[in-house]
């Protein structure tokens, strides 16, 4: 039987073209008047998702590695 891809993984994390996984920075979504400009200019870029966890998301996705 197959493995199925876990919805929540799916919907946080995507491959890039690199087969690099990348996320969205956290501290974007309320509470912004009160974050500098600079402090939301940077939280809009995607981050690499850190190395200790590359391996359980790959299994999440479904993706080998």
């Amino acid at each position: 039987m197959k493995q199925k891809t876990k919805s929540a993984a799916k919907k946080r994390v995507k491959i890039s073209g690199g087969g690099k996984l990348r996320m969205a920075k956290a501290c974007k979504k309320h509470l912004l008047s009160s974050k500098s400009k600079r402090q939301k200019k940077f939280a809009r870029l995607g981050v690499d998702a850190p190395a200790g966890h590359t391996q359980a998301l790959s299994r999440m996705l479904n993706v080998s590695r």
